[in-house]
């Protein structure tokens, strides 16, 4: 190293003040952002228009390159429509995409000028050069002007027969926006038919942009059948697959989707095909790729290779899991389906969906869900000790939906009710009020799955009667209190308690009281007679709830004409309850496991009910089949 230190004598040179308006004074050191930053004058128009004017090429485009800025930022700047069309017939390319930019943006409010630019179009359509052809075809396919449409269909004609493979995939796009704007002149010209041709081009991105395009034309037509995979044409996509860009694998593997094999054999070759796109660093690839997978393996009969393609679904569903939490909510979202319809899939991996410390609230109640789904007999210790860790977190609701997470595994699993019941006991003892509330509605589930079983824990329950405040906790005590009267010495002295306040009480809490009274009554009638009456006095006379009175009056009746009919109908027999809340029905779960990677399986909804375009068909074909299979 020569380097040789030598002290700084006196002041640097240049200011860094002056040095940095030096460098705004420079335009080369800051690139196009200038443009944004120039002040409106008085005579701006009029100055751009004489450079719009001049034969000088560079002040042209310096000219347009300002239009464009002053255009993004919002000013109005079309009367230079005329001057900034003059400058397409350029030779520069740049000068000439920023004219195209410029024409696409005012061609709704200019629609009778725009039409003197159909000339230069067309020319440019059949420009030597191909990025010239491609960008006057998708110029004109983005005017969104009906007098340019049947201007369009001789270039685009000739664009989607062009020798290179950038125009003709550009054309096979503008066919589907030529669709949208004028859908008879598309299928009067032909254009459908040469789509459908182009699935057996050469170039795998054209194919893509092929299938892309007859998609979109499906969606929209009312016919339904632009669009059909035949024979014929699956192996050539199938093909394309394995060279085409990833959102070129996500149209070819969309339309698979929708494709039904003829026997297990088709759909067990076309699965091995796909199976290498679970591999694919995009998650849109890999979801459609499990979709698909999904869809086919109702179809195939054989036992060992339904376990092979479950167990090769299950690593790239994980790795999902690792990506941020937008992405991370969206693979739960699609695992939620997948989990209801082939638990099994994912059946081993239960530790990778206990939550994070640093996981967004939504991650964590998706994974929640997704828990409950998987808890087994073989898993229900650890999850036991996840939820019981979850619910001393800080965040309110997260805890109540981990204290109704441990119920529901009570409810799901027999033999494990009585170790679920102990971690909601020791829940209880932390006298968090919140906790407690929840922990009481979750016990009355719990009661009512399992009636006569779990008496024991009343005692503390009533402990913590004082404390309660919530409308459902209430509710839940004071339906215990009534189905147990018989076990509880004081319940005409709990029940009284809450008649203190019997007007002031949410619905919910008032007709539970009645209900709650009157079983005190037919179990122990000697001692709660004037209690009953109370109760029904302020159910019929002083209420102004008609559901409220209406029960009064039947009990009123029933205890008055027949007691034993009354026993019959409050202390009958209740039907047991299960643990439902997260599945849906088999047709409805057959149409969204369709929809899989799609807004659909994110809403859990039909794309019918949030898609204004569709065709009112109902659930697709492969919905509709796989729903057939699960009946």
């Amino acid at each position: 190293d020569c380097r040789f230190d030598f002290p700084v004598l006196g002041p640097p040179l240049f200011s860094e003040a002056f040095c940095a308006a030096l460098r705004r004074a420079n335009p080369a050191t800051m690139g196009d952002s200038r443009y944004f930053q120039s002040t409106a004058s008085k005579g701006e128009l009029h100055e751009l228009k004489e450079q719009l004017n001049s034969t000088n090429e560079n002040k042209k485009k310096d000219a347009v390159k300002r239009v464009i800025a002053a255009m993004t930022v919002g000013k109005d700047v079309s009367p230079l429509f005329t001057d900034v069309l003059n400058c397409i017939q350029s030779k520069n390319l740049e000068l000439k995409k920023l004219v195209y930019l410029y024409v696409m943006n005012y061609a709704k409010s200019q629609p009778e000028r725009v039409v003197l630019a159909v000339n230069t179009f067309q020319k440019d359509a059949a420009d030597p050069n191909p990025l010239i052809r491609a960008l006057a075809i998708r110029t004109m396919g983005c005017i969104r002007v009906e007098s340019i449409a049947e201007h369009l269909c001789m270039p685009l004609q000739e664009c989607l027969k062009d020798q290179d493979p950038y125009v003709r995939k550009t054309a096979a796009i503008c066919v589907a926006k030529l669709y949208d704007l004028n859908a008879e002149l598309v299928e009067t010209q032909g254009f459908i038919e040469t789509l459908n041709e182009l699935l057996a081009d050469a170039n795998p991105m054209v194919v893509a942009n092929a299938v892309a395009a007859l998609a979109e034309i499906d969606d929209m037509s009312e016919r339904g059948d632009v669009f059909r995979i035949t024979n014929a044409n699956l192996n050539k996509l199938q093909a394309a697959l394995n060279q085409c860009t990833e959102w070129g694998q996500v149209f070819i593997l969309n339309s698979l989707a929708k494709y039904t094999p003829k026997n297990a054999q088709q759909a067990e070759q076309i699965c091995e095909r796909i199976a290498p796109r679970l591999n694919h660093a995009n998650s849109a690839v890999v979801l459609g790729a499990v979709r698909i997978i999904m869809l086919y393996l109702d179809y195939i009969k054989e036992p060992t290779v339904v376990k092979q393609l479950q167990q090769k679904m299950a690593p790239p569903l994980v790795t999902l899991l690792s990506k941020e939490p937008e992405v991370q909510y969206v693979a739960l979202r699609n695992i939620n389906l997948i989990v209801q319809r082939r638990p099994a899939i994912l059946a081993h991996e239960m530790k990778v969906f206990f939550c994070k410390y640093n996981d967004p609230i939504y991650v964590k109640m998706e994974k929640l869900e997704i828990m409950i789904m998987l808890v087994t007999e073989r898993t229900i210790d650890q999850v036991l000790l996840e939820f019981k860790e979850y619910a001393t977190e800080v965040d309110v609701e997260f805890v109540r939906k981990a204290v109704r997470a441990i119920g529901r595994c009570a409810i799901k699993i027999e033999s494990a009710a009585k170790r679920c019941i102990a971690v909601l006991l020791d829940l209880i003892n932390t006298k968090v009020n919140y906790v407690v509330q929840e922990a009481i509605v979750v016990i009355k589930d719990i009661f009512r799955k399992y009636p006569n079983k779990y008496e024991g824990v009343i005692a503390t329950l009533c402990d913590n009667l004082e404390t309660l405040d919530e409308p459902d906790a209430k509710a839940a005590m004071v339906w215990i209190v009534g189905e147990y009267a018989d076990r509880i010495d004081n319940a005409d002295d709990l029940l009284e308690a809450f008649l203190d306040n019997f007007a002031d009480e949410p619905a919910q809490v008032q007709l539970q009281l009645l209900t709650a009274t009157v079983k005190l009554f037919l179990k122990r009638p000697k001692e709660t007679q004037e209690l009953v009456k109370q109760v029904l006095n302020l159910a019929t006379e002083e209420s102004d709830n008609p559901d409220l009175r209406d029960r009064g009056f039947v009990y009123w009746r029933l205890l008055s004409v027949n007691p034993e009919a009354a026993k019959a109908v409050v202390l009958a027999e209740k039907p047991l309850i299960s643990d439902s809340a997260s599945k849906y029905e088999p047709a409805l779960l057959a149409e969204l496991i369709a929809n899989i990677s799609t807004l659909a399986s994110v809403y859990h909804k039909p794309p019918s009910t949030f898609v204004t375009k569709m065709r009112g068909k109902g659930p697709s074909a492969a919905a509709a089949n796989a729903a057939a299979l699960e009946d």
